[in-house]
């Protein structure tokens, strides 16, 4: 049997060529999860003048005062803010919207032909992109903690069979876990640092993250905190409780799956066929677009079609 040289050849480089990319993904994710890691610990690199105003910082560029609180805005306003975890940035923000809130301005202006419609794609854009963008945002950090809070919790309860002190035990999940979980134990010990209790602390990180699971936790070191009790069994609980409650989640998301895909289609469908339509015969509707009846109807429709996914997400919404 003869052996192609040209064949062997291109398999070679081919082989190569994959082998590099997986060594330059894992250069670049490795790369990317110690700049996580390391996050906070930047952020002390830079400040000066000790625990205190690493404290401070920190919860500026979460969004709180000084002292901790949530500033003066709307609250749930706040809350999205701060449950996100992005570097808050007041003025920072107020340009980003308002440049978005004038390309959306004149985007509409310039795809309708009416100016009257300029301040609601300004409003769009300035304010409800920006909202979503937060809420998005909130919501893959809210998954990313549920899944390693049962991790960060057996890094403490390990520690602490080592006979660690808890506050060393929660400093160490902040060291060595990745973002969320590691800036959110990491405030918290720097926190007890600064001179809070654990119980504080720890309501202060369950405030921030808005998450049931971490209202587990608090509650069960407020619990440990007035009854006395073995901490480390608790957390050994409550470990095992959250990852069957993440499973139980999982479960019902697929099982929801082909539910929330039809639904997806069936949205998405009329927006479709219209835009293909307008695309391929613009003056299919010429005749009767600007008949008031048309419009209003075509309004009903859009309307009612976001009532129905409305009521269709909270029939799935299941929270545990």
């Amino acid at each position: 049997m003869t052996v192609d040289a040209n064949a062997v050849f291109l398999v070679l480089v081919f082989a190569a060529v994959f082998a590099a990319a997986q060594g330059l993904i894992g250069i670049f994710t490795s790369a990317a999860q110690k700049r996580v890691v390391n996050r906070r610990l930047k952020v002390a690199e830079k400040v000066d003048g000790g625990i205190s105003a690493l404290v401070v910082e920190l919860r500026k560029q979460r969004g709180l005062t000084a002292a901790g609180k949530k500033e003066g805005r709307l609250r749930w306003l706040s809350d999205l803010i701060v449950a996100s975890g992005l570097p808050y940035d007041q003025r920072k923000w107020l340009t980003y919207a308002a440049l978005a809130a004038v390309a959306g301005g004149g985007a509409s202006a310039f795809l309708t032909r009416n100016l009257w419609l300029a301040p609601a794609g300004a409003l769009a854009f300035g304010v409800g992109l920006p909202i979503m963008f937060l809420r998005f945002t909130a919501n893959r950090r809210s998954s990313a903690l549920g899944f390693q809070l049962p991790q960060a919790l057996e890094i403490i309860v390990r520690s602490l069979e080592a006979g660690h002190p808890v506050p060393t035990a929660i400093a160490l999940v902040g060291r060595e876990m990745a973002d969320p979980v590691g800036t959110e134990f990491g405030m918290a010990a720097d926190e007890i640092s600064f001179g809070a209790t654990l119980e504080q602390a720890i309501e202060r990180m369950a405030e921030r993250c808005q998450h049931p699971d971490v209202d587990l936790f608090a509650a069960t070191v407020r619990l440990q905190e007035r009854t006395g009790g073995n901490l480390t069994g608790l957390l050994k609980l409550n470990a095992s409780t959250i990852r069957e409650r993440h499973k139980m989640r999982l479960k019902i998301k697929a099982a929801s799956s082909e539910g929330r895909a039809s639904a997806s289609i069936l949205t998405a469908a009329p927006f479709i066929a219209v835009g293909a339509i307008m695309a391929i015969s613009p003056n299919f509707y010429g005749d009767v677009i600007d008949d008031p009846v048309v419009k209003w109807t075509l309004l009903g429709c859009v309307v009612w079609i976001g009532i129905g996914n409305l009521i269709m997400r909270r029939m799935i919404d299941m929270r545990l």
